[in-house]
């Protein structure tokens, strides 16, 4: 009999293709038109018509989403919800933990579920994930209540004409992957972690080609064609739209030799390179979580079961040591021990963070 207090994912569940900010750095990514709002309504729209589920019986969306990177990114998981086809009835939440925010999405979910105390039974369905486009803006800060040109600067567009000589726009993007915290970049942290567990450029390489080299063949094998909803797209100069069906970040033409050519990124003689660094990349992704009980009253298909959560905090030193305490806590509380793990499935931030977990 399904239990009450078991969460299911439901079969269906969909995401974009993930897209380059930029097409071989040298022009805006295909996806670079989209705002976090559209790619996450994209992947809801597509799994909601997936899971076949009667749109009616969804009570609430929770959306992860990182950063707010476009004019309408306040709006975030409400923006997603409409932009998805689900009625203004719905309540949507936006959820951000960084990195992890679609996982903390389907965590929130989950947990609303179970408590009971913002669940409506009578619309069981949850639709969470999350929506991230990386086009993030360049601004000027400190300039409200200034005068810029005649007049105090208080709302409206700024007349760049009207800064002092020399004034610079940041790059927001860059400045999000700065932690004020360590007073480093991300990718230093994960330097860190190769220092403090011996781990070679060499190393760091060949998982990181590994890594390319599992992606293509899965790829050319169909396995990410289900999960994939493709998307159509105009780019600059073309006649007509494309339709975008696979990632991006997947090179054809990838050998050791030429992933040892690459310098180092981030510190003179360091380990990270473009080659075994992660992708910053543009896309959304979503599925359908309910109460056991309730998909298998409205005959619903489920993938998955949640069977244990964790999360943890660490060093921000060695920010991507965060799943080794995180696991540790999730497995404590399903009651599953580490050796009856078949698969182990870890976001790799960069090679040297992923080896050191």
């Amino acid at each position: 009999m399904a239990s009450e207090k078991s969460i299911v994912i439901l079969d269906g569940g969909r995401r974009t293709p993930r897209a380059d900010i930029l097409i071989q750095n040298q022009k805006p990514g295909l996806f670079s038109r989209f705002s976090s709002t559209q790619l996450g309504g994209m992947a809801i729209a597509a799994t909601l018509e997936n899971t076949k589920i009667d749109k009616s019986l969804v009570g609430h969306v929770v959306m992860g989403m990182a950063a707010h990177s476009h004019r309408d990114s306040i709006y975030g998981a409400q923006g997603m919800r409409w932009r998805g086809g689900l009625g203004d009835d719905v309540p949507a939440l936006t959820v951000a933990r960084i990195c992890g925010s679609g996982a903390e999405a389907l965590a929130v979910g989950a947990e609303m579920m179970l408590a009971g105390m913002r669940h409506d039974t009578e619309r069981p369905f949850t639709v969470g994930g999350g929506g991230e486009s990386m086009q993030y803006p360049f601004a000027v800060y400190n300039q409200r209540g200034k005068v810029v040109g005649a007049a105090v600067q208080k709302y409206g567009p700024l007349d760049i004409k009207g800064l002092p000589p020399g004034t610079q726009l940041q790059d927001t993007l860059l400045m999000s992957l700065w932690d004020p915290s360590a007073k480093m970049a991300m990718a230093n942290t994960a330097e860190e972690l190769g220092r403090r567990h011996e781990i070679t450029r060499e190393q760091a390489d060949e998982f990181g080609y590994r890594s390319n080299i599992n992606a293509k063949k899965a790829r050319d094998a169909g396995w990410f064609d289900e999960e994939i909803e493709p998307v159509e797209v105009q780019t600059d100069g073309a006649l007509a739209p494309i339709t975008v069906k696979h990632d991006t970040h997947i090179f054809d033409t990838i050998s050791m030799k030429k992933m040892g050519r690459l310098r180092a990124a981030f510190e003179p003689g360091g380990i990270i390179t473009a080659g075994n660094a992660s992708a910053v990349v543009d896309g959304g992704a979503a599925m359908v979580i309910a109460k056991e009980s309730d998909a298998e009253k409205y005959d619903a298909k489920p993938l998955a079961r949640v069977v244990g959560m964790g999360v943890a905090a660490c060093d921000p030193y060695i920010m991507g040591w965060g799943p080794v305490p995180a696991v540790t806590i999730a497995l404590k509380n399903s009651g599953v021990p580490g050796d009856k793990i078949d698969h182990v499935e870890l976001n790799e931030a960069f090679a040297p963070q992923a080896l050191a977990c």
